[in-house]
């Protein structure tokens, strides 16, 4: 039964639609050439708590109907200290927090969910790249995706992320367990990271990010490649995510991020992650 309803859930993800009112506000995302078809986080639609954000009604409203028409139990706020109470109060799985609001903005909600809990963050930002992006990824984000964007983009995002992180909890024994140097300690079973003896938080995409580099040392990995086995499928047309994340994972882990000692950029290919011992 609960495959069932998961694989009808994935199903009706590309097809989620908007009333009249709020469809030409938001354009349709480009789908996969191909049908993929994923698997879904080990929690049924009913169990699935997620909060939405966002001080623009429309764009609220918008990503309530969406998520309600897949199953899942939405709860919204309109300003930041209306997300901090309905955060306390239900616990939700999966938050989606625009980044500029009233009294309180996203990246401070975020910081404090932080403080308390690990459910995964998507920052809605109006930037593709710059200085929300950065100050949303500091704060604790996990994701972020791009205003305007259509109901469907915004499911499979939400989908892929709470299946990486359940991914993350269930990861079998690694070959490699730790990598130590005489800057870092990278424990890839236990995802912890000390910077010259301090413990550096990491979102899950991070550390995911960092531990496939590691593992694949001294190979170069292509853009293409990373953005696969860190992301997924669902994030084949986002190739800005890695270079976005390999930017600030450099800021966390090497001592002048402009002159990189170890994640070292390969032009035109990728990125390869030199180790120090």
């Amino acid at each position: 039964m609960m495959d069932n309803h998961s694989a009808s859930l994935f199903a009706r993800v590309g097809q989620a639609h908007l009333p009249g009112f709020l469809a030409s506000r938001f354009q349709p995302a480009a789908q996969p050439a191909e049908a993929i078809e994923p698997q879904l986080p080990k929690v049924s639609p009913q169990e699935m708590r997620v909060l939405v954000v966002d001080d623009d009604a429309v764009i609220r409203l918008m990503m309530e109907n969406a998520f309600s028409q897949v199953g899942v139990r939405v709860f919204s706020a309109a300003d930041g200290s209306q997300a901090l109470r309905q955060f306390y109060a239900q616990q939700p799985n999966l938050i989606v927090l625009d980044a500029v609001m009233p009294l309180v903005d996203g990246f401070e909600i975020c910081r404090r969910i932080r403080q308390t809990s690990d459910a995964p963050v998507i920052l809605l930002t109006a930037l593709a790249s710059g200085g929300q992006i950065v100050r949303g990824l500091d704060s604790g984000a996990d994701d972020f995706i791009v205003k305007p964007f259509n109901p469907a983009l915004l499911l499979t995002r939400s989908i892929a992320l709470l299946r990486r992180m359940q991914g993350e909890k269930s990861a079998l024994p690694r070959p490699l367990q730790v990598y130590q140097d005489d800057r870092l300690v990278i424990d890839l079973q236990d995802h912890k990271l000390l910077v010259e003896g301090q413990e550096i938080r990491l979102t899950p995409t991070e550390m995911k990010l960092l531990i496939y580099l590691v593992e694949r040392s001294p190979r170069v990995c292509t853009t293409r490649q990373i953005l696969d086995g860190v992301w997924g499928w669902e994030y084949q047309d986002s190739l800005e995510h890695v270079h976005v994340y390999i930017t600030h994972l450099r800021h966390k882990i090497e001592l002048d991020p402009e002159s990189p000692r170890y994640i070292q950029t390969e032009p035109g290919i990728g990125y390869r992650f030199d180790k120090q011992n």
